[in-house]
This record gives C-alpha cells, sequence and structure tokens, in this order.
C-alpha cells in the first residue's frame, strides 16, 4: 500500500513541479525570488504546494495578481515560501550527508537544524532579499528576527514528523530510497502548516514581506498593492509612498524580539520531548 501510495504522489508531484514552472514562466508576475520559492516548496510537497501555489500566489488573470492576492493570509502563505523553501532545502541536504556518517538522531536533528537556519537565513532571505537593502549585512540583520521564529515553527513541525516517520518506516533514512523523499516531504507539509500563523502575525505586523507583484508586470494591476524594490529608479521614499502596502517594514522592541525569540525555542523543545516520549531521541 505505501509503494501505491508514493507512485502516486510522486507522479503528481512531477506534473505539479512542471506546471508550476510553465506558469511561473508564462504567467507570473512575481520576482524571480518568489518564483523559486514555490517550485522549491513545490518539488518537496507535490499537489498540496501546487493547491497553495493556485489559491494565494497565481494571477488568475491580466491585471488581478495584486487584488487576488491582497488577503493577509494570502500573504502569510507567501511570505511563508522564502523560508520554508530555504529551510527545508537545507535539512533535506543535510538529511542526505549526515544518513552517511551513521550519527545518532539527535545530531542528526542538530545538523539539519543549523543546516535549514543557515540556508534559510544567509542565502533565502538575506541574498535573496539583498535588493531590498543596502547591504548584506544590512539584510542579514533585517531579516534574522523573523528567519529565526519562523524557522523554529517550521522545525516544530517538520522534527516530530521526520523521527516519528523514520521509526515507523525503516530505512527512510537512506536518500537512495523513495521512502526518504515521501518522509521528506510529509514533513515539509506538517511544518510549512505549523509555521503559517507566525508568518501571518509577521506580515500583518509588518515584520516581513509578503507577495510582491512587479511593477509594470501586470498591467492595470500597477499600483494597487505590493511592490517590488527590483525595479530600478525608484526611490525608497517613492515606495513607500505608492498604494497599498508599503514597502517598509517595522522592527519590535529588542526586549519583545528576545521574547519571541524564546518563545518559539521553548515550543520547539517541547515539541521535541514530547517526541522523544514516542521515539527515543539519542546523542
Amino acid at each position: 500500500m505505501l509503494n501505491g501510495a508514493m507512485l502516486v504522489w510522486f507522479l503528481l508531484t512531477g506534473a505539479s513541479v512542471a506546471f508550476v514552472v510553465w506558469d511561473s514562466v508564462s504567467n507570473g508576475v512575481t520576482s524571480w525570488v518568489q518564483r523559486m520559492a514555490w517550485i522549491l516548496v513545490t518539488i518537496y510537497t507535490g499537489p498540496v504546494g501546487l493547491f497553495f501555489y493556485l489559491i494565494t500566489c497565481r494571477r488568475p488573470f491580466p491585471g488581478g495578481h495584486t487584488r487576488f492576492t491582497r488577503a493577509t493570509w494570502k500573504q502569510g502563505v507567501n511570505s511563508e515560501m522564502h523560508c520554508l523553501a530555504g529551510d527545508a532545502t537545507g535539512i533535506i541536504i543535510a538529511a542526505i550527508l549526515v544518513h552517511f556518517l551513521a550519527l545518532p538522531n539527535g545530531w542528526d536533528i542538530t545538523v539539519e537544524y543549523v543546516s535549514g537556519f543557515v540556508s534559510g537565513l544567509f542565502i533565502f532571505q538575506a541574498l535573496m532579499m539583498l535588493s531590498m537593502y543596502v547591504s548584506y549585512a544590512g539584510a542579514v540583520r533585517k531579516t534574522l528576527f523573523a528567519e529565526t521564529v519562523s524557522m523554529n515553527m517550521v522545525m516544530t513541525g517538520m522534527i516530530p514528523s521526520m523521527v516519528l516517520l523514520a521509526a515507523a518506516w525503516p530505512g527512510s533514512e537512506d536518500p537512495l530510497s523513495p521512502t526518504f523523499w515521501f518522509r521528506m516531504g510529509l514533513a515539509t507539509i506538517v511544518g510549512g502548516f505549523v509555521a503559517f500563523p507566525i508568518n501571518c502575525w509577521l506580515v500583518a505586523n509588518h515584520l516581513k514581506h509578503g507577495c510582491m507583484t512587479l511593477p509594470g508586470a501586470d498591467g492595470p494591476a500597477l499600483g494597487n498593492g505590493h511592490m517590488s524594490s527590483e525595479v530600478h529608479g525608484m526611490s525608497h521614499d517613492e515606495m513607500e509612498n505608492m498604494p497599498g502596502h508599503s514597502m517598509g517594514m517595522k522592527t519590535l522592541p529588542l526586549h519583545s524580539m528576545f521574547l519571541w525569540v524564546i518563545g518559539t525555542y521553548a515550543i520547539l523543545l517541547i515539541a521535541l520531548l514530547a517526541t522523544s516520549q514516542v521515539t527515543p531521541i539519542h546523542f
């Protein structure tokens, strides 16, 4: 039964990825960063990723993208794609490598967390959002808080799923086995759902960017919603004064950021402790 389910899943995933790639090229009006994030997430989450791409990011018709994606929950989903794509990529790469080191699962989790954090912050957040900031160091500093709390929530969903499914499916730690990719895909889906509320909160409080329609790319929708600073010739102040959501991001007081970070780490720790009661986590 599992083999049959995986076959169907991989077939649907292939079709889903093909559609998102095609649509991103032929119908896309978002930045290349947003498109890459959706493609990667769909590779990992298959038809689930396609479903959310269709209802939260895809342009329904020329001139309609900004209005279609304006809802806060849709902005939250699109905002999360940067984090989920980066974190899941780092985690999966680490999971492939640690398998051959034959480490205890506790060290596996630690390496995977660090890899996911590095990939999510330094590549998919800071590097790919560099055009919005003066320098790479500034981009890292500005995205550190959002990436940390979002990453912790992604891992709160992914870790229990990875550990419990590995125990249920012996051999699924082997990247040469299809069960490895099926397990990681399911874990990524769970991580995405768990991290959704914090990303909605971040977007609603202007602590993280949502979905950005490229200026001029969607015809009549220009000026009706999110804009991207990838467009040359526009100053930050000009973008700030455009209708719709502001490009300017707010920051929380230092003590508030500290409490949020500590809180998400506490939630992650509770998830680890709960998981260890079902399947031991060894170091």
